[in-house]
């Protein structure tokens, strides 16, 4: 806006020369100015004084500042709402919402900082931290391939490989490439004291048998038979066909007793396949004990249930099954993987096959001496 060249006490001073006598035409002739300019003074300065167009423009002056206030808050509100990401914790969301600001909204980076909540120093503070290219690049592979697994199996499975890195660090890549595996709803528990199951002290002590069902592409159902060693967590078999009766699954204990011997005790669900005359007669004739669980109680299964949940969650919900050579062969692979090469958190980090070798090992060289 143009500036005028006179000032307000000049301005009262022309008008009261009016309100003297003089002429409005002699008045413009005399100092220069048009009519129009000083029918606008008359309506705006009529009757005033020199502190009073003084306090008419303070006024006016801390309006107008009020109004620009007034639209930046506004525009900041806006601002905000649009700001990337929903919650800004950290100095990184922070840094990029400072960018987009400046960006976009045309933000100098001292407002943009204070919008973001960030120090204009810890914005223009460069990271001297690697960019770890590779090694986020082998996470992200892994955590694709693997993708119920979280950042400690991953870790051991780094390590494996020849990858020196903590956990700390491991854990902060994990976050920031968004690789956390999404929980499954929480259950109700039972509230009080449970006493502990014991846990067997050497293979073939014990095993756990459990069943499972999922469907074919074309609908069909089928089931899996798993049978568990509590002791090395080894997966001896997961047998997959339709039906699977209890003639059946005494013929594939005693294909797994061919190769590692019959255990002191087997602990199963009441299925009635579990119960039928076919396994009692087993029991009987390989003199085996046989423990049912209370009915309405997997936990106290609680071995071969949580081999269930990884297989469902790993294997099962992972892949359509086009037939059931299809799901034998990808249930099989993935009981191969469980076995051989699955870190167990429980057995420190160990894959179950070597477990089983480790404490086969101790226990000759504890015998030994």
């Amino acid at each position: 806006m143009k500036r005028s060249r006179f000032i307000e006490e000049q301005i009262i001073g022309i008008l009261k020369e009016h309100q003297a006598g003089l002429s409005a035409i002699e008045l413009c002739r005399k100092h220069g100015i048009s009519d129009a300019t000083f029918c606008k003074w008359r309506s705006k300065y009529g009757g005033m004084e020199v502190s009073d167009a003084r306090r008419l423009k303070a006024l006016e002056a801390g309006n107008a500042k009020l109004k620009r206030l007034l639209a930046e808050q506004m525009l900041d509100v806006a601002t905000q709402k649009e700001m990337l990401g929903k919650k800004l914790l950290k100095p990184g969301p922070r840094r990029n919402a400072v960018d987009w600001a400046m960006k976009t909204k045309g933000y100098n980076q001292k407002r943009a900082c204070a919008l973001a909540g960030i120090d204009p120093r810890v914005y223009r503070r460069k990271s001297k931290r690697p960019a770890d290219t590779e090694l986020r690049a082998r996470l992200k592979e892994l955590a694709s391939e693997r993708r119920q697994f979280g950042y400690r199996r991953l870790h051991i499975l780094l390590k494996r490989e020849g990858w020196e890195v903590n956990w700390k660090k491991l854990y902060r890549l994990y976050r920031e490439e968004e690789l956390t595996v999404r929980k499954r709803g929480g259950r109700k528990r039972a509230v009080g004291t449970r006493t502990p199951m014991a846990i067997p002290q050497g293979s073939n002590q014990r095993w756990s048998l459990g069943f499972m069902s999922d469907a074919l592409e074309d609908g069909r159902r089928f089931w899996v038979l798993n049978v568990i060693d509590d002791f090395s967590r080894e997966c001896l078999a997961a047998v997959v066909d339709t039906p699977i009766g209890g003639a059946r699954v005494a013929r594939e204990l005693d294909r797994i007793a061919a190769l590692r011997g019959h255990p002191c005790m087997v602990v199963s669900d009441n299925g009635t396949e579990l119960t039928s005359n076919a396994m009692l007669k087993w029991q009987e004739d390989r003199q085996v004990e046989w423990h049912y669980i209370a009915p309405g109680k997997p936990m106290q299964n609680s071995f071969v249930e949580s081999f269930n949940g990884r297989l469902r969650d790993e294997c099962l919900n992972e892949h359509l099954f086009t037939n059931l050579r299809h799901a034998r062969h990808l249930i099989a692979a993935w009981r191969d993987d469980y076995n051989h090469y699955r870190p167990h958190s429980s057995l420190e980090g160990l894959t179950p096959w070597e477990y089983h070798h480790q404490s086969a090992e101790d226990q000759n060289r504890n015998r030994a001496n």
